[in-house]
């Protein structure tokens, strides 16, 4: 296939009558249109008003889907406590599979190719296979939580090390590398000692693998941990070993210079996530000064009940103009820093090498955008239009791994308005109310986030952290 239009390669160039070739899994060629032309004449040819490398959201919620719009107005704790974990503790198999495939399917119609997904507990085997079906880029774990919460869905610290290693063993590298495996505890306050240390063991014993959790969110859950443990969360987990190369931390709200200083020491990741920390009253993330320190900095959704939407376009304007005025600086975070946010910055974190570029020998993972709306009318530069200007809904054709995605409103390989179908009928099914109702009156009592106090669910000792 060989593609034409204003190709933007990365962060720094742009060819405006460009074409891109594409053979196999990879990028054969990127260069001027006449030339790719008449080098390849028998190729299918397209045309796009803008070709970019896909999106990389490092930090989504895929199986929390039928959330969408229905924990409006609560603060993080609540809303989780209240809403989400109760959501995800009532879904089945089959609602889990489809929860996942709609999150993977609304992010490749939006210009999405690769994820960090943060599933749930329970049935994760069902969010990798819809990941597979969808053909989405992903880098995925079941998450860990083995103190208890109200929800029921923590586990025996040794159980929820068991079942990461046998996911992690079917699906690390599947589909010949498009999913690999990430150990995912939910956060610092969810998870004993022994959970966390034990999952760092796995990460290391295992060629590949990355670590991916939340931190220092918001005040409450950094008071939790500073309660159990007498730190801040990034000093926690850089003591039990989830700090590094390998490890994405998502939000990074609330931190402290020295737990800043702990990020860039080690060149751990965070994920920025800046419509999701709005819409909680959790606060702006110092992507400045983040970057400042050379700590890679990434864009997320987060979930469609912290969000709305899984659209990594809405992502990058919010990330630009919520810096800016954080700082009363127009020049705080550029459109093409951002971009490059959203794309490379992103594939390094997840862990995968060739891909956020659109080069000759890198991954085919492309998205072609319209600007053929009054919205979109007269394009600008182009890294401006992509951050301030365009829209998931700008997006016509998807591709990932040279294979293609999505086309116009048509999705390769599944049957998306069953999906939507089955999602819609995931809200009325759950009997959500009738599980927080207890829930809410503990925490009235409380005041507290969901871990406040509680143990592991074993307490023996493991052999994980060897």
């Amino acid at each position: 296939m060989l593609l034409q239009g204003t190709i933007i390669v990365d962060a720094r160039t742009v060819l405006e009558d460009g074409a891109i070739v594409i053979e196999d899994d990879r990028i054969a060629a990127v260069d001027d249109s006449a030339d790719l032309y008449e080098e390849y004449p028998d190729h299918e040819r397209r045309r796009y008003d803008l070709i970019m490398p896909g999106l990389v959201q490092s930090h989504v919620h895929s199986v929390q889907s039928p959330g969408r719009a229905r924990a409006d107005g609560l603060g993080l704790c609540e809303w989780l406590s209240d809403q989400i974990l109760p959501m995800e503790a009532a879904m089945g198999p089959e609602a889990t599979r489809a929860a996942a495939a709609l999150g993977y399917l609304e992010c490749l119609a939006s210009g999405t190719t690769t994820v960090v997904d943060h599933p749930s507990v329970e049935h994760t085997a069902e969010a990798f296979e819809s990941a597979i079906e969808t053909g989405i880029r992903a880098r995925m774990g079941k998450v860990l939580i083995d103190k208890t919460d109200s929800a029921g869905l923590a586990e025996a610290t040794e159980t929820a090390l068991t079942e990461t290693e046998r996911l992690l063993t079917r699906y690390h590298g599947a589909r010949d590398g498009r999913i690999q495996y990430a150990v995912t505890p939910r956060f610092a306050a969810s998870c004993s000692e022994a959970c966390l240390r034990g999952a760092r063991a796995l990460a290391n014993r295992h060629d590949g693998v990355r670590i991916h959790t939340h931190a220092a969110e918001e005040s409450e859950t950094i008071e939790t941990v500073r309660e159990a443990t007498d730190k801040r969360p990034i000093q926690w987990l850089h003591e039990v070993g989830l700090t590094g190369s390998d490890v994405v931390l998502a939000h990074c709200v609330q931190t402290s210079d020295a737990e800043r200083d702990l990020l860039a020491e080690t060149g751990t990741h965070v994920c920025y996530c800046p419509s999701a920390n709005m819409k909680l009253g959790a606060g702006i993330a110092p992507v400045g000064d983040y970057l400042d320190r050379e700590i890679n900095v990434t864009i997320g959704s987060d979930g469609p009940p912290s969000n709305d939407t899984l659209d990594g376009f809405t992502e990058l304007r919010q990330a630009a103009l919520l810096q800016r005025v954080s700082r009363r600086d127009p020049t705080a975070l550029s459109a093409r820093g951002v971009f490059r946010m959203g794309t490379r910055s992103g594939a390094e974190a997840a862990g995968f090498d060739a891909v956020g570029r659109l080069a000759e020998g890198w991954k085919a993972d492309i998205v072609g955008l319209s600007t053929e709306t009054a919205r979109a009318t007269p394009r600008g530069d182009p890294y401006a239009h992509l951050v301030f200007v365009a829209q998931g809904a700008d997006v016509r054709f998807t591709m990932v791994d040279g294979e293609v995605q999505y086309d116009d409103g048509d999705y390769s390989g599944v049957d998306a308005a069953a999906i939507r179908r089955r999602v819609e009928q995931i809200p009325d099914r759950l009997d959500v109310w009738a599980i927080t109702g207890s829930h809410q009156a503990w925490r009235r009592v409380s005041g507290h986030s969901p871990f406040v106090g509680c143990e592991p669910v074993t307490s023996h000792s493991l052999s994980w952290g060897s």
